[in-house]
């Protein structure tokens, strides 16, 4: 879980022992940046290379460290996967089951980071976790929708963005496997503490997928009353979704069907939470 905070946050220059303890995990080029050694990068390779003789740090992956707490072992340490995600691609927006976590919404605990980012990269395994690296979503690539729906979250001491409710709602539809399943996706997303129903329905339009305004109505329905959703609402999303019944999900069989919504969804979501179709 972290904690919402500003974005106006700088950092600056600073000593290495300083620069160790608020980087639990850096780039070589961060380290570059913030330490500006004689002889630049291939000094800080250098210096880098007498911490790890000494334990002091370890090497994640190629190019990203880690700190090793004091009596720590580096061959038993595990970082934090999402520190280390943000290490390995600074403009990192974290995305579906881990946007969950970094909100503190989270049902249960997964072992898989997923971020978007413009440079992708193969799947990153580490012990214990793997870090899934994503193309940002064509609908949000606009310069009007860069920043939609993304908040700014305190993670062990580093500020992180991670996809907001909204958009984790949506995008948690759209791709169910990244979120954990549909199960993990509706029980916590409901247990947000309050849904923005006009940015909600912002990122609905960027996406105008028929599924999606029915899956968010779908949810919005079931848990109209703790997120103050007016009937009116409901109707204008209503409009939207499919003309036929359709599955949420393409490899699904089976199942039942919101009618309201021509949407046809797994069993085991028909008692779970709020006020559903029998």
């Amino acid at each position: 879980m972290g904690k919402e905070v500003p974005a106006n946050r700088t950092e600056s220059k600073a000593t290495t022992p300083t620069f160790f303890a608020t980087h639990p995990v850096f780039s070589l080029g961060e380290a570059t940046s913030a330490l500006n050694p004689p002889g630049g990068r291939k000094a800080m390779v250098e210096r880098l290379k007498h911490h790890l003789q000494k334990g002091r740090l370890m090497t994640v992956t190629r190019g990203i460290y880690a700190v090793v707490p004091a009596g720590a072992s580096p061959a038993e340490f595990r970082p934090d996967p999402f520190l280390t995600a943000v290490a390995v691609r600074a403009d990192a927006v974290f995305s579906h089951h881990s946007a969950l976590e970094l909100l503190g919404a989270a049902h249960s605990v997964w072992n898989q980071v997923t971020l978007y980012t413009e440079k992708r990269r193969r799947l990153l395994r580490l012990a214990g976790h793997a870090i899934c690296f994503l193309e940002y979503p064509r609908a949000m690539t606009m310069p009007s929708a860069e920043t939609l729906g993304i908040r700014r979250v305190e993670r062990l001491g580093k500020v992180l963005s991670a996809t907001g409710p909204e958009r984790t709602l949506v995008e948690g539809f759209r791709r169910p496997a990244l979120a954990g399943g549909l199960d993990e996706l509706v029980q916590s997303a409901a247990g947000y503490p309050v849904l923005d129903l006009e940015l909600l329905e912002e990122v609905l339009r960027r996406y105008d997928i028929a599924n999606l305004w029915a899956a968010a109505g779908w949810f919005l329905e079931r848990f109209q009353k703790a997120f103050y959703v007016p009937d009116s609402f409901l109707a204008r999303m209503e409009r939207r979704r499919p003309r036929s019944p359709q599955y949420l999900e393409r490899n699904l069989r089976g199942g039942w069907l919101a009618s309201r919504w021509n949407l046809i969804l797994p069993n085991s979501l028909k008692t779970q939470g709020g006020v559903g179709e029998p």
